[in-house]
Order: structure tokens, then sequence, then C-alpha cells
């Protein structure tokens, strides 16, 4: 359970960082941070593998990254769905 808690954790704060390096919100505020970092962890492990240090089961550097291309995507997906509407 612990181990749950800290995946979370850990998933929300990456996903904070991604959007701060980028310079985008995440929609959906801190459960938003937690999909970005989570499922930039699985983006990043898969395009770049596991390296860099190790926090609850997060390899950092892999995930940070991870988590930005994630943010670009949907940031651009978001942009061209509102552009699509006008």
């Amino acid at each position: 359970m612990l181990s749950f808690i800290w995946y979370i954790i850990i998933g929300g704060i990456l996903g904070w960082l991604g959007g701060l390096i980028v310079g985008k919100d995440v929609p959906g505020g801190v459960i938003g941070n937690i999909i970005a970092g989570i499922i930039g962890a699985f983006i990043g492990g898969s395009l770049l593998g596991h390296w860099g240090p190790k926090v609850s089961d997060f390899y950092i550097l892999p995930t940070l990254l991870g988590t930005i291309i994630l943010i670009l995507i949907v940031s651009f997906i978001m942009k061209a769905m509102g552009k699509s509407r006008a």
C-alpha cells in the first residue's frame, strides 16, 4: 500500500516538473500531473530504457523526458482542437 502511495506522489511530482519545464499546464490539475507522470514513465522507459537515478520504480530522467514528450503532444492536440472549432 505504501508503495502505491509513493508511486502516486512521485508520478505527480514528475508530471508537475514536466509541465514547469515545458511551460504549459497539464489539463486536470493534480490528477492530470499524476497521470502525466505515470504515462510519461511508460513512454520514457519504452523510448529511452531504464537508466539514471531510481525512486519508487521511476527512473527519473527517462520519466521526465517521457512526461515532457507527453505534455507537448497533449498541448499540440488541445491547440489543434481549439483551432478546428473556431
